[in-house]
């Protein structure tokens, strides 16, 4: 441990922060630890705290006002199908189609097991209640699945353009 200590007050704030994150002791579970992780190497890259606008075009980011939202179907056409409506829609700007996943689950009070289609969908978190009703009102299971994620950080051109995309249905 104190070879440790000398190696990060050597190498630097940033690298102090970084490894002390990850060797903290047990205050922290380890996923706890794992999340905190990317701030740290982005401030240790930037040379600063971790800021949310971009140098490049000027702007800035309002962390978590993008969500990936996720909706699983029953097979690929039910999900291509609900994609294209909601981009033609506007209400995503993308939809990733990711064909055979797993799902178990509890249903009725018995364990059930499904090969499913999961769509990852990129939205404004404003446009998250306009796409789960419409989700609802053309998907086939009696409870659709969809939730979302707000996105804290992430490629700021690609954060912009989902911004614009669906920005005349947020207006």
């Amino acid at each position: 441990m104190r070879g440790l200590r000398t190696t990060a007050v050597l190498l630097g704030g940033g690298a102090a922060v970084l490894l002390s994150l990850l060797w903290m002791p047990a205050l922290l579970p380890v996923a706890s630890r794992l999340q905190l992780l990317p701030r740290a190497l982005l401030s240790m890259a930037s040379g600063s705290s971790p800021s949310q606008s971009s140098p490049a075009s000027g702007s800035s980011y309002i962390p978590g006002s993008v969500s990936a939202a996720f909706v699983t179907c029953p097979n690929e056409t039910v999900a291509k199908e609900i994609a294209r409506a909601v981009v033609e829609k506007r209400l995503a700007a993308c939809v990733n189609v990711i064909p055979q996943i797993t799902s178990i689950y509890e249903w009725k009070g018995k364990i059930e097991e499904d090969s499913e289609v999961l769509m990852m969908i990129k939205t404004q978190s404003s446009l998250v209640p306009a796409l789960t009703d419409f989700v609802r009102s053309v998907h086939p299971y009696e409870v659709a699945e969809v939730i979302a994620l707000p996105v804290e950080q992430g490629n700021f051109p690609y954060l912009h353009w989902v911004h614009q995309v669906t920005k005349s249905v947020s207006d």
